[in-house]
């Protein structure tokens, strides 16, 4: 039976795959105590990435909000397998975004509603979070955006 959690995704019409393997020499979970930190997700699916490039340069905000959306999914992935229920999850504390941009870009804070929105969706009252959202030159694999999570569980 899927919990209210996974029950939520289904009604979003989102399904969760299979975790990725991280692609340097990290964990792609660490629980201390009551959290648990998600490593920086970007947005794959399939082993592939799906949204690459920077924000203004071939990509609109749209696609950068579709590119958080993705990355949050991915936590959701991880955060899975860490706790073996979504349901565990108390709040989502701060995601943090790195939005691949120009240096003329501001928008920064559009791009990683994706993210915290999808958080809310999902989450409720409980995903509302703490956030930090940041400009970078480049990322990963060429993703356009990044977002890592600190969550509370029971």
């Amino acid at each position: 039976m899927a919990g209210r959690i996974e029950t939520r995704l289904a009604e979003l019409g989102i399904t969760l795959p299979s975790p990725t393997v991280p692609i340097a020499n990290y964990v792609p979970y660490v629980i201390a105590g009551n959290l648990v930190v998600i490593s920086g997700q970007i947005p794959m699916r399939d082993g592939r990435v799906i949204f690459t490039g920077k924000i203004s340069q071939g990509n609109s905000i749209n696609d950068g909000q579709d590119a958080a959306q993705l990355c949050f999914i991915n936590l959701l992935v991880h955060l899975k397998a860490a706790l073996g229920s979504l349901d565990r999850v108390k709040r989502v504390v701060r995601l943090g975004g790195f939005i691949a941009a120009p240096p003329d870009f501001t928008a920064h804070a559009q791009v990683m509603n994706g993210a915290s929105d999808l958080a809310v969706a999902v989450f409720g009252d409980a995903g509302r979070h703490a956030r930090s959202t940041i400009g970078v030159p480049s990322l990963p694999a060429n993703a356009l955006v990044e977002v890592e999570g600190m969550f509370e569980i029971d």
